[in-house]
């Protein structure tokens, strides 16, 4: 029998009302969101041989893309190919690079399993991803529970040396109190980060002669901000909030040079140097050719592949072609960034299908990279784009 990448080893609670009620104690307060179970309760095992394989490429991605963005700090021809807003060019050639690894401090690389094993990453969320409370807080104690080992016991402590280093007083996200999944996201990483540290309303903030300031008035000095860079350039004061930040009255984090590794359009970098045998060493190479799907800024396949925003975000602008290069399925939920930011074009993976007490779901991985070091999964389960609908299915190690 051929050994597979996942296996579903656990059946749903009778009592799912109880098990809501812990998680929420724990932290996780939307695992039914409008009466629609968010979270399913099962466990997905990924084959100790995958799930090692996955951690080596999570190490040598990160290596990769950390290379290409350096490369590129500061070439205003690239930054316009990959869709890096105008406005938000001098506050990210204004920063200087951290050492290697640390440009961005929380991420996440979302991965295509096929069931043989095979591994390709679709993307890497570098600025704001979400799904940390259900990576951190949720999947130990569910995997705790079904006998499963999880590798992503250690995400708190990773979170605590990235603070620790940037030492942010003020997290904010939109709508905080409001946003169950955001705000929850923002508490998390406080409380693990053990600092005294502020949360606020994004839209409760403005800038007054440059400075950040609270609805209270506080000076805002270092703030983690679950909002994504991009949008700087569309929201009534971004310009203002940049300014702030290229004038040294306020450091964001993660650092301005993340969005040079959000945007998908550094995949058709990686690709491009690739292929012109350029900037990697041969071990960075053969990462690049099994892991890194082919990826370019024109629909240049001759078979089936993927279109989406540089900039999309929860499977909003996504669109899957068939081998004829027709158009097969389109994201229907999120919002369509394409209309704002190029668009990329990308080869088609397989993702691995589980069935589920809600039916067969492809199952994407995500491998969360915080404080420069891979630490932990996240799993979602959906249809062919995993979106916002998309359901939380905790992945531990067999």
């Amino acid at each position: 029998m051929t050994k597979q990448a996942f296996e579903i080893v656990s059946q749903p609670h009778p009592d799912r009302a109880s098990r809501v009620e812990a998680l929420r104690q724990l932290g996780f307060g939307w695992a039914d969101l409008e009466e629609e179970p968010y979270w399913i309760d099962q466990v997905a095992a990924l084959d100790r041989d995958v799930y090692d394989e996955l951690q080596s490429a999570s190490v040598a991605l990160w290596r990769v893309f950390d290379k290409a963005v350096r490369h590129i700090h500061g070439n205003h021809g690239v930054y316009e190919l990959i869709g890096i807003p105008p406005i938000l060019w001098e506050m990210v050639d204004g920063t200087p690079l951290p050492e290697p690894g640390l440009i961005s401090r929380y991420a996440r690389f979302d991965f295509a399993i096929d069931q043989d094993g095979t591994i390709k990453l679709l993307e890497l969320n570098a600025d704001t991803p979400t799904g940390y409370v259900e990576a951190s807080i949720a999947t130990p104690w569910l995997c705790e529970g079904a006998g499963i080992y999880s590798p992503n016991t250690g995400m708190g402590e990773r979170v605590a040396a990235a603070w620790g280093a940037e030492r942010p007083d003020t997290a904010a996200c939109v709508a905080y109190g409001e946003h169950l999944e955001d705000s929850g996201t923002i508490e998390a990483l406080v409380r693990h980060s053990g600092l005294d540290i502020e949360c606020r309303d994004c839209l409760e903030l403005y800038v007054d002669e440059g400075e950040l300031k609270d609805g209270e008035g506080r000076v805002i000095k270092r703030m983690f901000a679950l909002y994504p860079k991009e949008w700087m350039a569309v929201d009534e004061g971004g310009d203002a909030l940049a300014y702030a930040i290229e004038s040294g009255n306020l450091s964001l984090f993660n650092l301005p040079p993340a969005i040079l590794l959000q945007t998908k359009g550094l995949m058709a970098v990686v690709w491009g140097l690739y292929e012109l045998g350029q900037l990697f060493d041969e071990e960075e190479r053969t990462a690049i050719g099994r892991y890194v799907l082919p990826t370019y800024n024109k629909p240049v396949f001759d078979g089936s592949y993927v279109s989406k925003s540089m900039f999309g975000r929860e499977g909003g602008s996504v669109r899957l072609f068939d081998d004829a290069g027709g158009l097969e399925i389109e994201d229907q939920d999120g919002y369509d960034t394409s209309v704002l930011f190029p668009t990329v074009y990308q080869k088609r993976a397989k993702l691995a299908r589980v069935e589920t007490s809600r039916g067969e779901l492809h199952l994407l991985t995500g491998m969360f990279v915080i404080n420069g070091e891979p630490c932990g999964m996240l799993g979602r389960g959906g249809g062919p784009i995993t979106g916002n609908t998309s359901h939380f299915i905790p992945i531990g190690v067999k």
